[in-house]
């Protein structure tokens, strides 16, 4: 019987060990993609610094023209389209950049891919390249997507523009980001991306600055393509940091960054390129071409329900935490670029500064 009982047993300690293996795999998968560096910030609002309240003004005057005064901006609108390359030339050139364009016939209309750059003094031929597409999807006047962006984009170069970088910054604006040309040959940062392999261009990192300007405080406001939903929160007051797992270093250095510098929630991912979501930005034509890349977003979609659609207008963003993220990304690309002259820049050090916003006196 003893014997009986020990066969029995055996039989049994096989598919239990195999099941525990299997899980202690899967648990080392995920920790290994949804695991970051430091924490999220949880604490109250810390209120605007002086710098970031002039950050806030200059951010939704950016967006206002964009997405407000211009409008839906594509090729099927080549006037407007034209006129937000234009914009953003201009913007680039009242801070002292000179601005290189790269034009592509594109449904029978030229566009440019626009970038300004600073060259690095001890690390030149290393680049970090900050992008965002200025196009808007057919249909919408493109607030979100990608005036925030944009925004960003240009007030990154502002802040940066008097800085001594150790390794090459460059700003670029890109065109065709939306539908029909996304994964096509005609995508702006495809094109770019390309020229830059062929070049035997090294871009060490790349951030794609893709819809940041939306935030909730109400729970059940965010949602996740599956299985994200189980490993992250379910309310939309943080911004992301997305790449595949060749990027994953990219990603984890550059939220520590942004943790060490912003009070300001944020959650990373380094996941599988082809998984829902995690791919859809201009970063993906930098991983076709093997450069690290990664995305910062509010999640568009996930968060946003006027994502590609006529409400897309600017009075529907958060200002106010579109300045504390987009001074945290300059924190982030100071620290990938070794420029250490930016400590505090635009106020968004940890801790605030008494000269700026006053705390707020309801719920924020």
């Amino acid at each position: 019987m003893s014997r009986h009982r020990r066969g029995k047993g055996s039989a049994w300690t096989g598919p239990v060990l195999r099941w525990a293996g299997l899980l202690a795999v899967v648990s080392a998968g995920l920790l290994y993609v949804t695991a970051m560096p430091g924490e999220s910030y949880s604490g109250p609002w810390v209120p605007l610094a002086h710098g970031e309240l002039g950050l806030r003004e200059r951010l939704e005057g950016h967006i206002r023209v964009l997405a407000g005064e211009i409008g839906e901006r594509n090729v099927w609108n080549p006037r407007q389209m034209e006129a937000a390359a234009t914009y953003v030339k201009a913007v680039f050139e009242d801070e002292g950049y000179d601005v290189r364009a790269q034009g592509f016939m594109s449904h029978g209309v030229v566009v440019r891919n626009l970038e300004v750059e600073l060259a690095g003094s001890s690390l030149p031929k290393e680049i970090i390249l900050i992008g965002a597409h200025y196009d808007s999807v057919a249909g919408s006047p493109g607030a979100n997507d990608n005036a925030s962006g944009i925004a960003a984009l240009l007030e990154n170069a502002r802040l940066l523009a008097r800085t001594r970088p150790s390794r090459t910054v460059r700003f670029v604006a890109f065109a065709n980001e939306e539908p029909p040309f996304f994964y096509t040959q005609q995508m702006g940062s495809r094109v770019y991306a390309a020229r830059a392999r062929g070049r035997g261009e090294r871009i060490v990192a790349m951030l794609s600055l893709e819809t940041i300007g939306y935030y909730s405080d109400e729970k059940g406001s965010q949602r996740y393509p599956f299985p994200f939903s189980m490993f992250y929160p379910d309310t939309g007051n943080f911004i992301g940091f997305v790449g595949n797992l060749s990027s994953r270093r990219l990603v984890r250095r550059a939220i520590a960054a942004f943790r060490d510098h912003t009070a300001f929630p944020s959650e990373g991912v380094a996941a599988p390129g082809w998984m829902t979501g995690v791919h859809w930005s201009d970063h993906w034509s930098f991983w076709e071409e093997g450069y690290p890349a990664l995305m910062i977003t509010d999640t568009a979609l996930y968060r946003y329900r006027h994502y590609h659609s006529a409400a897309d207008t600017p009075e529907k963003l958060d200002y106010r935490r579109l300045a504390r993220v987009v001074g945290g990304i300059a924190q982030v690309v100071a620290e990938l670029a070794g420029i250490h002259e930016a400590e505090g820049i635009a106020g968004t050090k940890l801790g605030g500064c008494p000269d700026g916003e006053e705390p707020p006196t309801g719920r924020d």
